[in-house]
């Protein structure tokens, strides 16, 4: 099976702030044609699940009523890494020792103080993954109108074979405090344009 990873639409909010768990509406018209052009791409029998904060969820409800028999799903479980005090904040203006500590422990520093740490972030995002592979049918695509961050984790889980290789899957090195690999260095750098979609091999059944 797919996993299509869509971000979402341009949001209503001045560049080069922090808006990770923010709840910030996206730009209508953006919206809508993000909508337009993911509603004739995706095959007859996807299952479309949407984070429940609001630039996503704005998406999932054009979608909808443009393709009205697909089955949509808020999934709180990929909504945006949380940056704790940092939210709201320009990230131009955070102290830059609170930013190194984080590149430095990338794995566990938590963001802005009471925000999630790269590890737990990425943990939930695979909690996730299996939750949904579980009631996933076979040959059907999931596609998740998500963000950026949950876009990278689950690149990264992708890369190390949690999405397709068994043996990754069988493990015990799930538990966060295991994750040593998470590194600044390691985490994708790229993101998706506004509006814009992945696609990623995925045995389904985690």
């Amino acid at each position: 099976m797919a996993l299509i990873l869509v971000r979402h639409a341009k949001p209503l909010i001045e560049a080069g702030l922090c808006y990770g768990a923010l709840d910030v509406a996206a730009d209508p018209e953006a919206n809508a044609a993000a909508a337009v052009a993911l509603a004739q791409s995706l095959a007859a029998g996807s299952r479309v699940y949407f984070s429940p904060l609001a630039r996503c969820a704005q998406f999932a409800s054009a979608l909808q009523a443009l393709r009205p028999e697909l089955h949509c799903t808020s999934e709180v479980g990929i909504r945006e890494m949380d940056f704790g005090a940092w939210e709201g904040q320009r990230w131009d203006a955070i102290d830059p020792a609170e930013l190194r500590a984080w590149t430095d422990d990338f794995a566990h520093y938590r963001c802005g103080g009471s925000g999630e740490s790269t590890s737990l972030f990425t943990w939930r995002v695979y909690q996730t993954l299996q939750t949904i592979g579980h009631s996933a049918a076979p040959d059907s695509h999931a596609v998740w109108i998500t963000h950026a961050g949950v876009m990278r984790a689950t690149v990264w889980l992708h890369q190390q074979g949690f999405l397709t290789q068994p043996y990754r899957r069988s493990s015990q090195a799930y538990d966060p405090a295991h994750w040593g690999a998470l590194s600044a260095a390691d985490w994708p750098q790229d993101a998706l344009g506004f509006g814009q979609r992945l696609q990623l091999e995925w045995t389904g059944s985690l």
